[in-house]
This record gives C-alpha cells, sequence and structure tokens, in this order.
C-alpha cells in the first residue's frame, strides 16, 4: 500500500458539526474538504453509518476521506440518529427514519456554499445498504452511488437468513450491534448532554436479535429496504463491489442484471473489506477507480469508465484448503452484459455410484443420508473479514459427513463463473428439514478446498414469503441455489459436490434430525461454465492501491484474537471458538482511548445436532483523562423443538460506577425453521 499525503487540493477538516433533520434532531458529521471548497462549491460524496466518526472508524476513514477530498470533493462522515455523537435513538437497521434523515441529510449539503449541489453516497456494509435504499427514495440532489458488499434482498441476502435458513452470523452481528449501542457521545463533542443521550441508548436501544427473530420469513419487515421490490426507483447510476470471501456476493450480479440506468459491477478475491484494502489480495487500487466514477457522473470529465465492460470477475486459481490467504492467484475477466452469453449453463447428473455424468444416467437409484452433528464445523465465517481463520478449512471431514458426487477435471481445465445451482429430487422423513451443499475441489492428494456453498430450508420450496411442511415420505422437486463464485480448476483436480442434512454453525439446525433421501433420476448439478472472451484481454489493469497516510495511535493492549475448532472428547461436544476486537488503543489526534473486545463460541453435541448452542460476548470502552466508560454485554441462543431461546444481559459503567444493568429471557415460535 502506497500512503499518499500530497494531493491535488489542500484539505480542511470539520471534525465535528451537526446537521439538523426535519423533526429538529441534529445528526453528527465529520467533514474534509478542499481548503477553497467555500468560495468555489465542489461535489460532495456522503458516507452513512452508526460506527462512529471520531474513533473506531478513525483509522479507516483516515484511509480514504482526505484521499478524495485532496481530489477535488467534499467528503462527509454522517453518524446514524442515535449512534456516535448523533442525538436520538437507534432501536434497529434500515428503519424509515434513518433512510428520510439521508435525504435530510443530501438536501442540507446540497445546500451548502462548499457543494456545488451534486451529491454521491458511498458505502461498505450497511452504508452500502442504505446507500441503495435511499437512492430508491430519490433525492433530488443525489446524482452517483457505489455500493460496497451490500444487498438488494434483506432476507435472501444478509446476514440474518440464508435459502430461508437461520443463519448462525445472526447472533454475531446482533450481538455486535448489542454491545456497539451501548457507546455514549464523546464529551468533547457533544458536552455535558454526553450522560443523558447515553442513558437514554442503554435504556432504549432494545434487544435487535428478538426483532430479526420474530421475522423468519420474508415478510414486510425485510421487503422494506429490499430495493428488489421495485428495480425502477433506483434511476442514479451505481456501481456494486464485493468479494468472494464476502457474504454478499450475490448482490453485484442481481443489480446488473436488474437496475435499468448506468451501472458498473466489480467482485474480486475479496472479505468484507474495500477493495484498497482487499484481504485476500491482490488489492487494487479502488480510490483512483473510485475517483473515475466520480469524477465522471459528479464532475462530467470522460474517464472513460463507462466505455469499459459492465462487470468485471477475478477468477480464482485452485490453492489448497487454509483458513486465511493474504493473497488469492487468478486473473481478471469481463463481461458487458450478466446473464452472459459467454457463460453455458450445464447440467451434470447425479449418479447412484456418485459421479457428476453430463449423460443422463441409465441407472437411477434412491439415496439416503443423516449428516453427522459436526458438519459445518469447517465452514468459516458467512461473511469473511479476511481475518486468520475465518475461510473454510480442508473439507475432507466435511465431505465424509455428507452425500457426494464427484466428476473428473477435464484435460483442458474447468472454469466457471456465476452462481451454480443444485436440482434436487428429494423426500425427507420429517416436516421441517434443510439441506446444504458445497462445490468442493478436490486436490490429488485428497485435500478438499470448499469453493462456494447454498442451503434451503425445504419448507421454504414454493417462496420464502410462505413455507410449508413437508410431508414425510412425499417426492419433490427442489432447487438450492448457491452463492456466485468464478473459479477455474485444473486437470488431475477432481469437482465434488456434497450434500448435508445439516450444516452448524453456518446455519442453525432443524428441530429434529432428519434423514434425506436423493432420488438420483431429476437431481442434477446445474453450473456456469464460462469459455474464454477476447474481452478478457482487452482489459486495463487497476493502478496499485493508494491510502491516506494512517493516523497516530498508540496500541497500549494488543487484541486477543483467535479461531479454533475444538473437539472435546470427554465432553463429546465439537465447538468453533473465535476471539477478535482491537484490544486498546489510543488516538493521539483526540487524545481517546478505545476498547474492543469479542468473543464467539458455538456448540454442538455430537450425538445430537438439536442441542447446538451459541454464545457470544463484547467489551467496549472510551477514555479521556478523568473520563471513562465501558460496558460489557453477552447473549446466548439455544433452541428446542417449538422455540427459539435468547438469553442477553448488559452492563455499562461510567468509572467505576455501575450505571446501568439489563437482562432479557425471551422465547420466539420457531415459524418452519
Amino acid at each position: 500500500m502506497k500512503h499518499v499525503d500530497v494531493f491535488p487540493y489542500e484539505v480542511t477538516e470539520i471534525s465535528h458539526l451537526e446537521i439538523p433533520m426535519r423533526d429538529g434532531c441534529k445528526l453528527a458529521a465529520r467533514i474534509w474538504m478542499p481548503k477553497g471548497a467555500p468560495d468555489a462549491p465542489v461535489p460532495a460524496i456522503l458516507e452513512y453509518l452508526p460506527y462512529r466518526k471520531n474513533d473506531f472508524t478513525t483509522m479507516r476513514d483516515a484511509s480514504m476521506q482526505p484521499y478524495l477530498a485532496g481530489h477535488g470533493y467534499a467528503v462527509i462522515r454522517l453518524d446514524l440518529r442515535g449512534s456516535g455523537d448523533s442525538e436520538g435513538l437507534m432501536v434497529d437497521e434500515y428503519l424509515p427514519q434513518e433512510l428520510q434523515d439521508g435525504c435530510d441529510a443530501i438536501d442540507w449539503i446540497a445546500r451548502q456554499p462548499w457543494c456545488d449541489g451534486k451529491v454521491g453516497m458511498i458505502g461498505i456494509s450497511w452504508g452500502g445498504f442504505n446507500g441503495l435504499q435511499i437512492a430508491a427514495l430519490q433525492p433530488p440532489a443525489l446524482k452517483a452511488v457505489v455500493t460496497l458488499c451490500s444487498t438488494d434482498d434483506r432476507y435472501a441476502d444478509d446476514i440474518h437468513y440464508m435459502g430461508g435458513c437461520l443463519l448462525g452470523e445472526q447472533l454475531s452481528w446482533a450481538s455486535i450491534m448489542f454491545g456497539r449501542n451501548t457507546l455514549p457521545p464523546d464529551p468533547a463533542n457533544v458536552g455535558d448532554r454526553w450522560r443523558d443521550m447515553w442513558l437514554e441508548r442503554l435504556e432504549g436501544s432494545g434487544l435487535w436479535l428478538k426483532n430479526w427473530l420474530g421475522h423468519q420469513r420474508r415478510d414486510e419487515f425485510w421487503r422494506h429496504g429490499s430495493i428488489c421490490e421495485d428495480w425502477s426507483r433506483v434511476r442514479v447510476p451505481v456501481y456494486a463491489v464485493s468479494g468472494w470471501a464476502d457474504g454478499y456476493c450475490r448482490s453485484v450480479f442481481r443489480l446488473m442484471e436488474n437496475l435499468q440506468g448506468p451501472k458498473k459491477g466489480l467482485v474480486g478475491p475479496w472479505a468484507h473489506r474495500y477493495p484498497h484494502l482487499g484481504e485476500p489480495g491482490p488489492a487494487i487500487g479502488f480510490l483512483q477507480e473510485e475517483l473515475r466514477w466520480w469524477d465522471h457522473w459528479l464532475k462530467g470529465q470522460d474517464t472513460g469508465i463507462m466505455n469499459e465492460p459492465m462487470l468485471r470477475l477475478f477468477v480464482q486459481e485452485s490453492v489448497p484448503p487454509r483458513g486465511h490467504y493474504d493473497s488469492r492467484p487468478g486473473r481478471w475477466i469481463a463481461e458487458r452484459e450478466w446473464p452472459s452469453p459467454q457463460v453455458a449453463r450445464t447440467l451434470f447428473h447425479l449418479t447412484p455410484g456418485g459421479e457428476l455424468s453430463l449423460e443422463y444416467p441409465n441407472e437411477i437409484a434412491t439415496l439416503t443420508h443423516l449428516s453427522p452433528a459436526d458438519v459445518g464445523m469447517a465452514s468459516g465465517k458467512w461473511c469473511g473479514y479476511g481475518a486468520p481463520g475465518d475461510a473454510p478449512v480442508d473439507q475432507r471431514r466435511e465431505d465424509a459427513g455428507s452425500l457426494c458426487f464427484e466428476i473428473e477435471v477435464p484435460e483442458e481445465g474447468l472454469t466457471f463463473a456465476g452462481d451454480a445451482n443444485v436440482h434436487l429430487r428429494l423426500s425427507v422423513d420429517r416436516p421441517v428439514a434443510q439441506i446444504a451443499a458445497r462445490l468442493v475441489d478436490v486436490h490429488p492428494d485428497g485435500r478438499a478446498t470448499r469453493l462456494c456453498f447454498g442451503a434451503l430450508n425445504l419448507t421454504h420450496r414454493g417462496g420464502h414469503d410462505r413455507p410449508e411442511p413437508l410431508v414425510p415420505g412425499e417426492v419433490y422437486d427442489v432447487t438450492v441455489p448457491m452463492k456466485p463464485v468464478a473459479q477455474s480448476l485444473p486437470v488431475g483436480h477432481r469437482l465434488r459436490l456434497a450434500l448435508s442434512t445439516s450444516y452448524f454453525p453456518m446455519i442453525w439446525p432443524a428441530p429434529e434430525p432428519v434423514t434425506l433421501s436423493i432420488h438420483t433420476g431429476g437431481s442434477a448439478l446445474d453450473l456456469p461454465l464460462r469459455g474464454p472472451s477476447p474481452l478478457d484481454d482487452m482489459l486495463p489493469a487497476f493502478d496499485p492501491p493508494e491510502a491516506g497516510p494512517p493516523p497516530v495511535t498508540e496500541q497500549i493492549i494488543e487484541p486477543e484474537s483467535y479461531f479454533r475448532i475444538v473437539e472435546d472428547a470427554a465432553g463429546n461436544e465439537m465447538q468453533m471458538q473465535i476471539a477478535e476486537g482491537g484490544g486498546v488503543t489510543r488516538l493521539l489526534a483526540n487524545d481517546i482511548t478505545m476498547h474492543k473486545q469479542g468473543y464467539e463460541t458455538y456448540g454442538v453435541p455430537l450425538d445430537d445436532v438439536t442441542a447446538a448452542w451459541g454464545r457470544t460476548e463484547w467489551h467496549y470502552g472510551l477514555s479521556r483523562g478523568d473520563w471513562s466508560v465501558r460496558s460489557e454485554t453477552r447473549t446466548e441462543l439455544r433452541a428446542d423443538a417449538q422455540d427459539f431461546i435468547v438469553t442477553a444481559e448488559l452492563r455499562a459503567w461510567e468509572g467505576d460506577d455501575l450505571v446501568a444493568e439489563k437482562r432479557w429471557e425471551e422465547r420466539i415460535a420457531r415459524d418452519h425453521m
């Protein structure tokens, strides 16, 4: 990474400014802009997040916002209502109030003397979500969007549910926000109001996990904010970005297929990170790419970006399995449209002998299977962050507990790009059942690398909004959609399809053990084979990554970090154990010390997958001089045949004084889940 601190424009910064909303609530902003902008207005770029503009996102912001400002833009980092230094209360994500506030902020920005009236929105994850959602509301000053690691469908492709199955990471994400919501505003910015604002948050932010578990099907709760409900509402140009190790890459393809205005897509090898910080690498000069987009749509300059192919994908080459990759080998390919005429959807039929065959088999059979409880422990995280351990490890143990079908990679190799689908004719012996499917690269020595995966709650076979129990023994035709990937495999390898009846902790188990019967006649893997294209060789290379210089910090205590898969032989249990955080860090610029440390544990008895459990804990703290606050939050999720069972607790201190203590015990009925 090249750090740049000399730009075409001298940059000035406003570390704290309050923007009024229509109801009088004030949201806190941090702004970077060219020094002369009040006399020579420039376009503005808004990033709108709940992650605290002056402390916990300072490291990342320093790499981006001054860089963009130094190239002629006013850049605004805005704290959501009820987060950071903003007034009000935040009780869930993407609520109508949040989106209306975003529209109000854009209107305010466009009317400032330093803004020329044109505004863009950029964001990763939460900020990518609300960028699309606000674009659908069509505020007049919003002219273009860059959305990274986001979704157009809050039910089908977010951290809550996958294929109608409850994701284990719903617990993880709810716990992260549970902890973050305990943090107060900074007294240096809001003065003596900080304590009252803090106590309001501690009392009123609520238990988001309960909210989300209360909506287990695709109802109005999830349709709100899902722009796929009406693609025509998004009229501004959209640049959509993700990575194969991210949880959100599927959305890029739907956006390219369905948006009706100007659009571009980019999917690299990265996890849930900006591509100039991309890991696994190769990282790219994304800030330069972003500037080409903004210069075209906000300044009217001909940067050539819209003359290039609509969609660029990184085709990964085969690598041995491991829980972390610094970089992935591969190459970039280009598509002028999606679905692509370069992609040929090809059926590989499931055979009784465990093969994947291009020919429809002469013999058919019924194959029965019940997976052991530990299948899924090698899955890694649904949404990887590029942290050591969060990628899937060797799949051999997983595959031994799965129903598998294979094909030898042909002499010319095998390349596919897009979303594979698994068409299955099946029956089960229980009214609620699920199936997980994985594509695996089997190396000549037997090592097995997961390429992509999918899951389906079989009660959702007719739609995520109308689950129906299964009739034991009845035969159904279903399709399991898999996450997209672009991948090449060399001769000598085998491609394996692995099917399992459970996949914990990636997805929460069904209420009873299920025996699955696969009827090979009518079952097939639908693989998007991709041939070579002359367009691939014409792609211009990305610039090397650049960023602004990082802020000066002092690391006081290193974070505790691990990712373990542990078998407790005495206790007959498998666990996934994770520690993550930032340790204790002091920012010298504003003399604030931050503490962030989290733990996640997921366990399952080896003889009872239905007794799976998850437990999380987060520790947060802020201090400056004699001001000090800290909090601890804990959440546990279990289930019985009828209910999900949540217990949670929150404690917060000012100095040594306990100022808040709350506990929740909730039972939420399982809805065909």
